[in-house]
């Protein structure tokens, strides 16, 4: 019996081996479940929040998978006169997916409510096969590239417009709009964050293989969509909806308050700093890099700067108690000025970090505080039309940005005067709105028959 006990006792090497692989497999089940745990926390996971936390980390490290493998074909392969060509025609591109969001996808998913699991993992899937396609063309950089990157652009922006839908539905028991919108956002920063590199290690190995990572992460992606809460498809609640007195028609955005009209007003004029500053700084830098640098690091150290504080902004939505959206808007306007102005004065590498790192901050807020505005007023049967217009303007206002942006002359002092001006304009038509609109305790609903 003493025999047949120490014979059926593992060995030294065998326990050895075992906790060799106890510890390989700790760093992985421990991140998963601190990770779980992080995604879940304060109710969103009974109320399902979490899980759609979950879904948009796994969106955004997809999509900056296809941009790292896209970056080096648009912009860094070619001769600055050839990229500000093609540039140029990204922006144009960038235009069609919203060309059909608004009029047609926005009502669309209106009028069937029940299909935003199956549309949330539509887009997802869409973008899998995409990337698939994409990693037989990006080698040589044709034309033929860019009808696959629309299509890609089209899917990521119907996944972002239902997405913004289906978070009122989910929200847990005394989160505030902003604060659940800043979770989601915050999951898509840190994911991005995270396979950016991952992305660019890819790269070294393939200009390919990043769309290969891409097309895993969307398959993974549209598994989780399809295993949402079933409740991001009831119809509860919802009804036929007539405003005022003319019968049915198409929501508006003027009808929904001025909470939402003077937010929109105000992030347009974010997104249009966001795409003049991106090009622009791109350009001049490309041709005057920062204090002697490479035109690499320099665009790196803006580009890490403004997404710093986009992430910041978004961890200081995540914890923000304020209920006061439009209150945000207004002083986050105030904040970017000033350092607007100050880089066109005392323009050098380190003031031209302060404002990517103020805009990208307050762009953050910002947006997530017109997400709460069109949550809180707009009614949910036309929410999903709403979200898709507001995201027509705003791209919009990021292309004329942009294309000011690859006009403008490359000097420093006049490109962040221009960036001034266009916050300046922003706040000069939405600030009062926006304050008024606050001391008025919120913007009133359209009238539901």
């Amino acid at each position: 019996m003493a025999a047949a006990s120490s014979s059926s006792r593992p060995g030294p090497f065998s326990r050895a081996g075992r906790a060799v692989g106890r510890a390989l497999h700790l760093p992985f089940t421990g991140t998963a479940r601190g990770i779980r745990k992080a995604t879940h926390a304060h109710g969103a996971g009974e109320s399902g929040l979490g899980k759609l936390i979950e879904l948009h980390a796994v969106n955004g490290a997809g999509d900056v998978m296809i941009t790292v493998a896209l970056a080096s074909t648009v912009f860094f392969s070619v001769p600055t006169d050839e990229a500000r060509g093609r540039v140029t025609l990204y922006l144009a591109i960038t235009l069609a997916p919203f060309a059909l969001l608004a009029p047609v996808i926005g009502p669309l998913l209106d009028r069937i409510p029940h299909g935003r699991r199956a549309a949330m993992a539509g887009a997802m899937l869409t973008r899998a096969v995409l990337a698939v396609l994409m990693s037989g063309l990006v080698a040589t950089g044709g034309l033929e590239l860019y009808p696959a990157a629309l299509g890609v652009l089209v899917a990521s922006k119907a996944y972002g417009v239902v997405r913004s839908a289906v978070v009122p539905r989910l929200l847990p028991p005394r989160f505030s709009l902003v604060k659940a919108n800043s979770r989601v956002t915050l999951a898509g920063l840190l994911a991005t964050g995270v396979a950016a590199p991952i992305a660019a290690g890819l790269q070294q190995v393939g200009h390919q293989w990043p769309l290969y990572g891409a097309c895993a992460l969307f398959l993974l992606g549209t598994y989780w969509a399809l295993r949402m809460p079933p409740k991001v498809d009831s119809a509860k609640g919802e009804r036929t909806v007539r405003i005022l007195a003319h019968g049915e028609k198409r929501p508006s955005l003027r009808s929904v308050g001025p909470s939402v009209l003077h937010g929109l007003q105000a992030n347009a004029a974010f997104r249009m700093l966001s795409g003049f500053l991106i090009f622009f700084l791109a350009f001049l830098l490309r041709e005057h890099p920062l204090d002697g640098q490479s035109a690499a690091l320099s665009m790196g150290i803006v580009g890490v700067a403004a997404g710093a504080g986009n992430a910041l902004g978004t961890a200081i939505g995540a914890w923000l108690k304020a209920r006061a959206p439009e209150m945000i808007i207004a002083t986050v306007q105030g904040m970017v000025l000033t350092a607007a102005i100050m880089a066109a004065v005392f323009f050098g590498a380190g003031m031209v970090a302060v404002l990517g790192a103020t805009a990208g901050l307050c762009q953050a807020l910002a947006k997530l505080s017109l997400d709460a505005t069109i949550q809180r007023d707009v009614p949910e049967e036309i929410r999903t039309s709403a979200f898709a217009r507001s995201e027509t303007l705003l791209q919009m206002s990021w292309v004329v940005g942009g294309a000011i942006g690859i006009v403008l002359p490359l000097n420093g002092v006049l490109g962040m005067s221009m960036a001034a001006a266009i916050v300046f304009t922003g706040a000069t038509v939405s600030v009062r709105g926006l304050l008024n609109a606050a001391h008025g305790g919120g913007s009133p609903r359209p009238r539901v028959a």
